[in-house]
């Protein structure tokens, strides 16, 4: 992989995550701004699941069978632009629920795709280890430029101003998928059979099922975390601070990660994340003083930072040359789809019905119970 083609992906991780950075923190207060429910915006946020349940693997399906990732990323990020500019029409609930649904069934593709393209470039190198994280990490800093601009913006001039944000992170993320570059995809051939007998294997079925569990649990921190620290009295631009701090946290990790590479396993540093996110969510839910609300958002280095690279490391045991993109969204599906879908319908039922602390309560259970999974894995030639 070339300096050229490193900038390049950089440059897409940067703003698809900047727009990332739109959508987790500010997109509830947005949709509690035109006066929706708990309930309602459980569902309107769940919509970045349940997309994720068909739509990854349906884009992976097409890209190995085609060959041809980045088309496919190219196309589909025009797609997103165009679904995009329709909120700026949209006024009640139900319109808004089916384009949250189209829009994120659409931008599904984008992140199993790009990460695919990255992991076979760098693989081609043998250079994952230790480039991976560095161009990883711009995703995070891009994430920190739009928590930080954008919850500013809207602590001064109102948080109606956030179609605008989303809609330019788009466009940009969309120019920048025409620079895009990957080494040509083999044609194999009995792909179909052998994706078969790898999800027979047991390793490969804890594996997902460690990933239901922790996804599940940070699906009450993508969706109601923002709430939960507006209800506790904080503003819209501490908000930001809250998410930046959990965000440079990672990028802390993704830069150092090859040293955890050259000294821990892969298995034991997944089971290390899933251990501190455990106590992460139980910190959250039941001593939410400022110092401990500081210390479980710098766990995020572990929760999601160590935690996403190590599972995109292991995933390679498994899923590799015309299998990545499929192996890759069947990852996304799995974790991101149904365990996000349930973790975030569960929680907006616990939200509404018993409290908030114990959206996160929950969290910290379903993290431990992703810790027992991951402990069942015996062999991986990580």
């Amino acid at each position: 992989m070339t300096g050229l083609v490193r900038l390049a992906f950089a440059a897409f991780f940067f703003f698809y995550f900047a727009y990332i950075g739109l959508m987790s923190p500010y997109a509830s207060l947005y949709f509690a701004s035109r006066n929706f429910g708990a309930i309602e915006i459980a569902a309107l946020m769940s919509m970045f699941q349940i997309t994720r349940i068909l739509g990854p693997f349906a884009w992976g399906w097409l890209a190995d069978i085609r060959r041809d990732r980045l088309g496919i990323m190219r196309v589909t990020s025009v797609m997103a632009c165009i679904i995009f500019l329709a909120i700026f029409y949209l006024e009640s609930y139900l319109p808004l629920l089916i384009w949250m649904f189209l829009l994120n069934t659409v931008i599904s593709s984008l992140m199993p795709l790009g990460e695919a393209a990255t992991v076979h470039a760098l693989y081609k190198n043998n250079d994952f280890d230790r480039r991976y994280g560095r161009l990883r990490l711009w995703g995070s800093i891009g994430f920190i430029a739009m928590v930080l601009s954008a919850g500013a913006w809207f602590e001064r001039f109102g948080i109606e101003s956030f179609p605008y944000f989303g809609i330019t992170a788009l466009l940009i993320m969309t120019v920048l998928t025409t620079t895009l570059r990957e080494p040509a995809i083999e044609a194999t051939h009995h792909v179909e059979v052998k994706l078969g007998r790898v999800l027979k294997n047991t390793q490969v079925q804890w594996f997902l099922s460690a990933n239901f569990w922790m996804i599940f649990g940070h699906a009450s921190l993508y969706v109601f975390y923002s709430l939960y620290l507006d209800k506790l009295g904080y503003s819209k631009g501490e908000i930001g601070l809250f998410w930046m701090l959990g965000v440079l946290s990672e990028v802390i990790f993704f830069y150092f990660q090859s040293y955890f590479y050259a000294r821990y396993t892969t298995k034991n540093i997944l089971l290390t994340a899933y251990l501190i996110a455990t106590i992460r969510f139980a910190l959250i839910a039941y001593l939410p003083e400022l110092l401990v609300l500081i210390v479980a958002q710098i766990m995020h280095a572990a929760t999601f930072g160590a935690h996403h690279s190590a599972s995109i490391k292991m995933l390679q045991t498994w899923f590799k040359g015309p299998l990545q993109a499929r192996g890759q969204a069947l990852y996304t599906t799995v974790s991101y789809g149904i365990g996000g879908t349930v973790g975030g319908l569960v929680a907006g039922w616990v939200w509404e019905y018993l409290a908030p602390a114990h959206v996160f309560g929950l969290a910290a259970v379903s993290s431990f119970l992703g810790y027992w999974c991951m402990s069942k894995i015996t062999h991986t030639d990580s």
